[in-house]
């Protein structure tokens, strides 16, 4: 079996291998196949290239063109001749593993998302503040963190979670992010869906889903979890806030996704 890990905008492949892998092998086991690739101008895949290679579909492709080497590396059989595979994105991830379920990129049967941020609408106001960081490490480097706080829109998103303010300068300061800074520009502007027409799809072809949301999460609303959840047939689960402690939440999504894996495995081996 194998296991494709998304991680979110700005982060690496070290977020979801930290995060879901444990939980992901205490389920099915130590020979699952986990594969956890860098999205373009992320973490070790260094290269940057135009603003229309930040296009949803483009990003989705490349991760299916890295998972069908690495699958075929490792197996010696192609993807599709392999079991199905089950999906886990965070965020941007979440999106990007959306769009290689809904393009079938990817034999995919099990999807987790976990904090959708993306919904049907180019740029979200939830989403606003990327391009704002963005455009400030092309003008500033890391120095546009000092200006970034005395923006609106981070007192804003302070007022609702200082932990998620936070996050967001981290931004500043990941590795090459000034160079890197047109992900932040660009990939915000994408639509994960284009109707909730769309997401019913899934569910059509047999696509079990898994939605999960955070509460006062200003990137990541609850209100686009729920329409994800509702559009794909699928159980909506909610974490305590990351300004509760982000080692609560954590904890509490490994309980939620344990216990969906393992039954999902159980219906998988029922119906395989």
């Amino acid at each position: 079996m194998t296991t494709l890990l998304l991680h979110g905008l700005g982060a690496d492949r070290r977020q979801p291998l930290e995060l879901l892998a444990p939980v992901v092998r205490s389920v099915a086991g130590d020979d699952e196949l986990v594969i956890a690739p860098d999205v373009r101008a992320h973490g070790g895949y260094l290269t940057v290239g135009e603003p229309a290679d930040f296009a949803l579909d483009r990003l989705a492709a490349e991760v299916a063109t890295t998972v069908r080497e690495q699958v075929e590396e490792a197996t010696g059989r192609p993807v599709d001749e392999s079991a199905p595979l089950t999906v886990l994105g965070i965020s941007m991830g979440a999106a990007i593993a959306l769009r290689l379920a809904l393009d079938e990129l990817l034999p995919i049967d099990r999807a987790v998302f976990v904090r959708p941020a993306f919904d049907d609408r180019p740029l979200p106001d939830n989403l606003r503040v990327f391009p704002v960081i963005g455009q400030l490490l092309v003008d500033a480097g890391a120095a546009g963190a000092a200006e970034f706080r005395e923006r609106e829109i981070f007192h804003r998103i302070a007022a609702e979670s200082p932990a998620g303010a936070k996050g967001l300068l981290t931004q500043f300061t990941s590795p090459d992010a000034a160079r890197r800074a047109m992900r932040l520009i660009e990939i915000p502007r994408n639509r994960a869906f284009t109707s909730d027409d769309e997401l019913a799809r899934l569910p059509r072809r047999g696509v079990r889903s898994l939605v999960v949301a955070a509460p006062r999460d200003p990137v990541h609303p609850v209100a686009i979890a729920e329409r994800w959840a509702l559009g794909l047939e699928a159980p909506l689960v909610t974490l305590t806030a990351r300004d509760d402690g982000q080692a609560q939440q954590n904890a509490v999504l490994g309980q939620h996704l344990a216990r969906w894996l393992e039954a999902s495995e159980a219906r998988r081996g029922t119906l395989g």
